[in-house]
């Protein structure tokens, strides 16, 4: 069955399900690497992409976000720059498949005993948490702000762009 749309997660009212030690089949996080370009770098800007209410991302909204963001930096600023992912998808994501086609009614039971397989993780955020920060230097401020914009149309929640300077 194909991936439901985002709005299907993004908001949530249940506690957090992350106990994975009982729960089988969790398929892993999509998000393998959380810390690119020059990790030991000097820079004195650091800007923040930060949600503006609280909600849940997907794992692969995550790692579109981080692909599309670390792919624009590494075209403008070469290694001129340190990505980190802050969030980690530790909530897991239930969904309760239901058929679609002729004769399923008797096949399957609708809302009873309507628990869910997982099917994938999400990270779940409050208002104002930072989701990806990028350190740079004056040089390459307007790539990283660019960069940003495009991880935020990945993202389904509101995001704001936030810049600090290191002095």
């Amino acid at each position: 069955m194909p991936l439901r749309p985002g709005r299907c997660y993004r908001h949530f009212s249940s506690p957090p399900y992350t106990r994975k030690e009982y729960i089988m089949g969790v398929p892993p996080p999509k998000i393998s690497v959380f810390e690119m370009g020059n990790k030991k770098g000097q820079f004195n800007i650091i800007l923040k992409l930060v949600t503006k209410e609280r909600g849940q991302i997907r794992h692969n909204a995550l790692e579109a976000a981080r692909v599309s963001s670390n792919k624009f930096m590494e075209e403008h600023a070469g290694k001129n720059y340190h990505l980190k992912v802050v969030v980690y998808p530790h909530h897991i994501l239930r969904e309760n498949k239901m058929m679609a086609f002729a004769g399923a009614d008797r096949l399957q039971d609708g809302m009873r005993l309507s628990f869910g397989k997982p099917i994938g993780t999400a990270a779940r955020v409050k208002e104002g948490q930072a989701i990806i920060i990028i350190k740079t230097t004056e040089e390459y401020l307007e790539a990283a702000k660019k960069a940003l914009k495009i991880a935020a149309s990945k993202i389904p929640l509101p995001t704001q762009i936030l810049e600090e300077r290191i002095t």
